[in-house]
């Protein structure tokens, strides 16, 4: 569709950007903080781990000062559970509730709106040892930790996000690490992990619903549109196979209360439906999230399978890996889209048409909540920091978010990866997405000095505009 005339972007948009707590903080055993399973998972060899991270433990007020100066209007960050209720369940940490506490407020004297994340990958460890979401009891024990946050902090928190990238979790578990000496469950195990997650994010929403009525709660997941790799009609069923299996199973559940009938005829046939008990039906409906958040990175290109072991074949890494399944989907390289340094499909026209199909979907607005280019950042003598491959990268996804938002798609906001550089879960400190930039390297702290990057400037500019200097 090519239109004469533009939409602007809501004069309302939240301009923002994300974090993740154990990404971020640091501190990972300070103030009464317990071990997550991140915080027990194996390193890749020589990158740096999680325990200092960017020290936003101790340095929040000065990097939200900086986003205030970068023209925030929304910060995206996660609660680490671990902080709240160190043992998983019982008793609340004070000084956990003090620190997010001081972060809200924090946002709030600078007029950025707090977008709080109750889960991302940080599961206690405690809860781990005692079976983690294989347990129904972790369910209970999520819901316990939700009531917490609306108690303390639903009277200054307006947007709350569940679970980040459920699906990921479930589909391909390696990719987030798993605990030491704990190997990565089999497929059975985790689709009934999925039940359980699926059951503690519903009951959290109706509590939100309740306790909060001003506030609006959505899930986290990473979506993305596929393409068939020929306009092959087997490609087509392939690429709906895979569509259906990783991105609207989730989201079905979520917004509608049941499974996908496609993804649900496959875990039957493979052997892989959860046990659904007494009660669990009446549990998932009803949970009417008030906005999808989607996590959009690249697009998955699939071919049919063709029922031998070369279906299995990765493309990509990390999150965005594709390991094709036999019977299922192959995965295939698309020679229309480039790649970044790291293997991952880089594709704006896929954000448009994946909002289109969210939005088409479910009818309601959505929130991009992740969306950046990981590179080996380099800090120069005069301090300045040259990434303007991130703003080329950013700038076309925004400019086809202006064109879903004249499709007519109802787009609240946008909250690139990330606020500012991070420990990436798998190149530790060599893969930087922030706007600022943390002076520190694997293993040598350094001063961990802030510094604005060009990319801090530009994206000032179109916060500024509106996105109206994006054409």
């Amino acid at each position: 569709m090519q239109y004469q005339h533009l939409s602007e972007f809501p004069q309302d948009f939240l301009w923002g950007a994300s974090t993740s707590a154990y990404q971020v903080e640091g501190a990972w055993d300070e103030d009464g903080k317990s071990p997550s399973i991140i915080d027990m998972c194996d390193h890749p060899e020589g990158t740096a781990d999680f325990k200092v991270a960017s020290d936003h433990y101790h340095r929040y007020k000065e990097d939200i000062a900086l986003m205030a100066e970068m023209g925030l209007k929304a910060y995206r960050f996660s609660v680490a559970w671990t902080r709240i209720i160190p043992d998983g369940t019982g008793a609340v940490n004070p000084a956990g509730i003090a620190y997010y506490r001081g972060m809200i407020e924090e946002c709030r004297r600078y007029g950025i709106e707090p977008i709080i994340t109750m889960y991302h990958f940080d599961l206690p460890y405690v809860l781990e040892e005692q079976g983690g979401w294989s347990d129904r009891r972790t369910i209970d024990a999520f819901v316990e930790y939700a009531k917490v946050l609306y108690t303390h902090f639903g009277d200054s928190v307006k947007y709350w996000l569940t679970i980040n990238e459920q699906n990921t979790m479930i589909l391909h578990p390696g990719a987030i690490g798993t605990p030491k000496g704990k190997g990565i469950p089999d497929k059975k195990t985790l689709y009934q992990q999925n039940h359980h997650m699926m059951l503690a994010q519903a009951r959290a929403m109706k509590l939100l619903h309740r306790m909060c009525p001003q506030a609006k709660i959505g899930p986290a997941l990473n979506v993305t549109a596929m393409y068939p790799a020929t306009c092959r009609p087997e490609d087509a069923i392939a690429a709906h196979n895979w569509e259906c299996i990783r991105c609207w199973n989730f989201l079905d559940v979520v917004v509608w209360g049941r499974y996908h009938s496609l993804a649900h005829a496959y875990l039957k046939d493979r052997g892989l439906a959860p046990v659904v008990e007494d009660g669990d039906e009446e549990i998932l409906k009803g949970a009417a999230p008030d906005f999808i958040a989607i996590n959009y990175y690249s697009t998955a290109t699939i071919g049919a399978s063709r029922g031998d072991g070369s279906d299995v074949a990765a493309r990509a890494g990390d999150q965005q890996i594709m390991l094709g399944e036999q019977g299922v989907y192959r995965p295939e390289e698309n020679p229309y889209t480039a790649k970044t340094a790291y293997g991952w499909v880089v594709d704006p026209v896929g954000l448009r048409m994946t909002l289109r199909k969210v939005y088409e979907r479910y009818h309601l607005p959505v929130l991009i909540t992740e969306n950046g280019i990981g590179a080996p950042d380099h800090l120069e003598e005069d301090n300045t920091v040259h990434d303007g491959y991130r703003s080329e990268y950013l700038e076309a996804h925004i400019r086809q978010m202006r064109l879903a938002i004249t499709d007519g798609v109802e787009l609240m906001g946008y909250c690139p990866w990330s606020a500012i550089d991070l420990v990436s879960t798998h190149q530790g400190y060599g893969k930087r997405y922030g706007f600022i930039y943390v002076d520190r390297d694997e293993f040598d702290l350094k001063e961990m000095k802030r510094y604005k990057k060009d990319s801090f400037y530009w994206y000032r500019d179109v916060i500024e505009s509106n996105g109206a200097c994006i054409k």
